[in-house]
């Protein structure tokens, strides 16, 4: 009997797709929590903003697959159509639907409220998701700075206009999407809006601590309606939030780390778990008020729980968006 001598590239090619293998591993180790509950949302409506790319449209995704009537509220339509054909075609459900929201505009944000509230039988659940990151100043339709316009005053108006189908439609859920970036954020009441000085990241993290901040108190205030309201953190996500970041227009910056990030930062649909978390998880059908993280709550600063804080935050919100 003949002998069979094994091909000398067999076992480098072995060692290295056992590293690949490892790496991928790896990685999804890295990707945190993930949502293993089964929930169905048949007869059910959900709104999530900024649904047509990154977290948003994987959380989308999910919940069509869950057989939900699912909003994509996006200011391209172009770029939500397309995502919504994708996902019809993935899931079957064709209870998909695009509508236009630009939380840029106060015009755009009534529009949009005026249609569900008209068109709608009911909203079981508001996902805030969209924002902007780290972009040069630019101001809203309305004169906002953009980053505090769109990440949070433009979802708290938006909220304010949606209230009573969700209380309505009670048992129902509002989740903010905001960032651990929250925790290094200042409200600056001597330049809120930035008109004076401008530095981009103060400015996000600015508008990331406003959403936990009217997370806290529209909890408090929508006790004993049945709809809670809790924050999200999706954790570092590799989406297009990022794309005016230095690093990312670097064409040198973005190859040397490409292996770095590439492990470090969430695929979308892993930085989505925490959101579907919240949206449907059973055991928080009563809990509002939280700071959720990697699937289970997580503990706020002192800084971030200082009620004259909060209360003057919302005073202003409801002021600048003309909140009667």
């Amino acid at each position: 009997m003949g002998s069979y001598s094994m091909p000398k590239y067999a076992v480098p090619l072995s060692a290295l797709g056992t590293f690949i293998g490892g790496l991928y591993l790896l990685k999804d180790y890295m990707g945190g929590a993930k949502y293993t509950g089964e929930e169905r949302l048949a007869g059910r409506t959900v709104v999530i903003t900024g649904a047509n790319t990154g977290i948003g449209k994987e959380v989308a995704r999910d919940l069509a697959r869950r057989g939900g009537r699912v909003i994509m509220a996006c200011r391209d339509l172009d770029k939500c159509e397309r995502a919504r054909a994708e996902i019809v075609v993935e899931t079957a459900n064709r209870n998909i639907k695009c509508q236009l929201l630009d939380l840029a505009s106060i015009g755009s944000i009534k529009a949009f409220a005026k249609a569900v509230n008209q068109n709608e039988k009911r909203l079981d659940i508001l996902i805030n998701n969209a924002g902007i990151m780290r972009c040069p100043k630019l101001l809203t339709e309305d004169g906002f700075e953009m980053q505090l316009g769109v990440n949070h005053l433009g979802h708290f108006l938006l909220t304010h206009l949606l209230l009573d189908k969700l209380k309505a439609s009670a048992p129902s859920r509002i989740i903010n999407v905001s960032s651990l970036a929250h925790s290094r954020g200042r409200i600056n009441f001597e330049d809120l809006n930035s008109a004076t000085t401008y530095n981009p990241a103060a400015a996000y993290e600015q508008s990331k601590l406003a959403n936990v901040l009217f997370t806290l108190e529209l909890a408090k205030r929508l006790k004993d309606t049945g709809v809670t309201c809790n924050a999200v953190n999706p954790g570092l996500v590799k989406t297009e939030i990022g794309r005016h970041l230095s690093v990312t227009k670097s064409y040198i910056s973005s190859f040397l780390l490409f292996p770095f990030l590439w492990l470090m930062l969430k695929t979308p649909r892993q930085g989505a778990q925490t959101t579907l978390y919240a949206a449907l998880d059973p055991n928080l059908a009563k809990v509002t008020g939280k700071y959720l993280s990697d699937c289970e709550e997580q503990a706020l600063s002192e800084k971030v729980l200082d009620e004259a804080v909060v209360k003057r935050l919302w005073a202003i919100s409801e002021k600048w968006t003309r909140i009667t």
